[in-house]
């Protein structure tokens, strides 16, 4: 029974830091249906400007306390601030310049932009082509404990900050004016912009909400791992994109809530999968959920069919 509560506590944690990611795949396809696939490396960015700016204002350095926790919140919105700029840019010069172009282009300089993040963040004068250890922001103390599972506070701090953000956008989609201009623009950008809606400030915007959730998880991925961040060209940045990515394709790629339940899901699949079946699996369980919900619901768990004509 323990073995299963830790395994559940565990996935839901992990899965709470997918579905951050998710959102901004969503978010992006929702809007301009087309894949950023420069978002797993925006993840990345997060959690090297979380190293950086704690850096800067001197946490974490060897031998030194525990900071206080609103230090932690000055480093989470610090990046978050950062890679919000760099998702604006990213759209402003990568994206908008192809706006009425074929998809295939579109696609090709999202691997660009990829390519050019990854290897622009080893250089020197960037964050340096070796792995650098997060600081401990907060104290990793078990607070209390259910029948056996120790919870601890990075464990509490990586939920409630996600279901935090996740609360905060689902309440700016669905009650707020721009949010009802950014379900405007993913039905219909013309008619939106008949509407008098401006849909270049609103998929700019968009940008700039999934690059800061996907900041805030890379922040939070550093609180509860710790140990060190691998260079930013590291293959496990974009493994850790990709379960995202399959996230947001298993719980409807486009719809807010689906990416939510896909990360949550893909979180629970991966931790059960290695706890009851074999730990060299891992990665494997999760790409057979994605075969699997494309044979059968392709749409996702909570995705729309739509019909395109030919």
């Amino acid at each position: 029974m323990t073995q299963f509560l830790q395994t559940l506590f565990d996935g839901i944690t992990v899965g709470c830091l997918y579905a951050l990611i998710a959102l901004g795949y969503t978010m992006v396809y929702g809007i301009l249906k087309f894949i950023n696939f420069a978002h797993s490396d925006v993840f990345a960015l997060g959690a090297w400007m979380s190293i950086t700016i704690a850096g800067w204002i001197g946490l974490g350095l060897t031998g030194q306390p525990t900071p206080p926790w609103y230090m932690g919140v000055l480093v989470l919105l610090g990046a978050m601030g950062v890679c919000g700029v760099v998702g604006f840019v990213i759209e402003r010069v990568a994206y908008r310049p192809l706006r009425n172009a074929p998809r295939i282009n579109v696609l090709i300089t999202a691997i660009g932009v990829s390519l050019f993040m990854q290897n622009f963040g080893q250089l020197r004068f960037a964050f340096g082509a070796y792995p650098r250890p997060f600081p401990r922001l907060i104290d990793n103390t078990a607070l209390f404990a259910v029948a056996g599972v120790a919870v601890r506070l990075p464990d509490l701090a990586v939920i409630g900050t996600a279901l935090a953000l996740m609360a905060a956008l689902q309440f700016l989609i669905y009650r707020t004016k721009f949010g009802t201009a950014m379900r405007a623009v993913s039905f219909s950008p013309r008619n939106a912009s008949l509407m008098g809606v401006n849909v270049d400030l609103v998929i700019s915007f968009t940008f700039v909400v999934g690059a800061m959730l996907a900041a805030a998880a890379g922040f939070l991925y550093g609180v509860k791992y710790e140990g060190q961040a691998k260079q930013t060209a590291d293959a496990m940045w974009v493994m850790l994109g990709l379960k995202a990515f399959v996230a947001a394709v298993v719980g409807g790629i486009g719809n807010v809530r689906g990416a939510v339940l896909g990360g949550l899901l893909i979180g629970l699949i991966e931790f059960f999968g290695v706890a009851y079946l074999s730990s060299q699996y891992r990665d494997a369980y999760v790409f057979a959920i994605l075969i699997l919900v494309l044979l059968l619901k392709p749409e996702g768990v909570l995705g729309r069919a739509t019909v395109e004509k030919v």
